[in-house]
């Protein structure tokens, strides 16, 4: 069963708008929108040592690295307003662009590890490994 970090809420006026959400929750108990395995958590702890610095994630709208989670030094992939912040994990951001997350009918997701080589520019989990992003099966919006 994969952890859950406290996700952030987002305030009730901004709804509809795509916008940066806060890190940290002003109050509340929203639902979790990102949970990790305890493999995918492991890998950051490792990652995050040998790198020395935070690490930020960022779920790929599938340009050109498909849909897989991005793993980058903390800032060095630039957020926009369309960019939704969907929780913490292991002190990381993860960040996830409002309108794919909304076309995913808001569906919990859950970060992950898997055998391959990392896509793109992202930074791998270790020797052999890359970070996925996995979900139980999107329901339908409704009619």
């Amino acid at each position: 069963m994969p952890e859950r970090d406290q996700a952030p809420a987002r305030d009730p006026a901004q709804a509809g708008k795509p916008a940066k959400a806060p890190t940290r929750d002003p109050g509340g108990e929203p639902p979790a929108r990102i949970s990790a395995t305890p493999a995918a958590r492991a890998a950051i702890r490792r990652l995050r040592a040998a790198r020395g610095k935070d690490l930020m994630f960022v779920q790929s709208a599938g340009c050109c690295a498909g849909s897989v989670p991005m793993c980058f030094p903390d800032g060095e992939y630039i957020t926009g307003d369309a960019d939704l912040l969907l929780g913490m994990i292991e002190g990381c951001p993860f960040y996830i662009d409002a309108r794919i997350q909304q076309s995913w009918n808001d569906v919990p997701l859950i970060l992950d590890v898997a055998q391959g080589d990392p896509e793109g520019f992202s930074l791998g989990p270790g020797s052999g490994l890359r970070f996925v992003t996995r979900a139980s099966a999107c329901p339908l919006p409704e009619a």
